[in-house]
């Protein structure tokens, strides 16, 4: 495992899990509803994400909120939050200021253990492949908790593990967390046999243009999940999404 996977996780050990929270089951949001309500509206569904990284520093609550309305506005899918604090500065906090806004959320973390589960109120919850975690057991915990878990994977054997577990939702992640590289081949080389298996996918990482979103929505992609690209001005959204 790359070292700076494991100085996060050594990281989250040591602050230990945040108390659980519970959340009534209307609340709950549909990625894969949103993502269909986008493209009969001509565009592309993008999970727009809020990454402080990105900007170098913490965001205030107000700033979360502001992301959280420019991108509903611009015509995200649903919002994706970083909560983890100490390489990317998010926080928890961060997922209850963005649902206000009405999209779905993604909560963006490494998930170890099933405790960090209970966490929060999140729509949909990541879980990485990479971690080597049980995701037959993670997927079931996170459905019985009322989220819908979006296993990330970055290699043929990561895919084989997503796909024999339940996960409706799959992630495939051009960035490659040992070397941090991005190539978007990484997509258009593992999407066919997700795409035989019928889950929802999500392309990650490199989308940079409007030329990148319709190259991986052209390789099966069902949503595109955005960061960096939108940290420096929301409204680049109206821009990527356009088919």
């Amino acid at each position: 495992m790359h070292s700076l996977i494991d100085g996060i996780l050594e990281a989250s050990r040591a602050r230990g899990p945040a108390a659980a929270e519970f959340w009534p089951a209307e609340e709950r949001r549909d990625l894969v509803a949103s993502a269909a309500e986008a493209k009969s509206k001509g565009l592309i569904p993008i999970i727009a994400e809020i990454k402080p990284k990105a900007l170098g520093r913490t965001l205030a609550q107000e700033e979360v909120a502001a992301y959280a309305r420019a991108y509903a506005q611009y015509g995200a899918c649903a919002i994706s939050v970083l909560t983890e604090p100490t390489h990317f500065k998010g926080s928890i906090e961060n997922v209850r200021t963005a649902r206000r806004a009405g999209l779905p959320v993604l909560r963006k973390d490494f998930i170890f253990s099933e405790v960090q589960l209970c966490e929060v109120q999140a729509d949909l919850v990541l879980l990485i492949a990479a971690l080597d975690i049980d995701l037959d057991r993670f997927v079931a915990a996170a459905r019985a908790l009322g989220m819908e878990p979006l296993v990330e994977v970055h290699s043929e054997e990561e895919m084989k593990r997503a796909l024999s577990t339940e996960a409706k939702v799959i992630g495939i992640n051009n960035r490659n967390l040992k070397t941090l590289e991005v190539d978007l081949e990484t997509f258009e080389r593992l999407a066919p046999q997700a795409r035989e298996a019928g889950v929802f996918l999500v392309a990650e990482s490199g989308v940079h243009s409007q030329k990148d979103a319709v190259r991986m929505v052209r390789a099966g992609a069902d949503a595109l999940l955005v960061g960096t690209e939108l940290m420096a001005g929301p409204e680049r959204l109206g821009e990527l999404n356009r088919l």
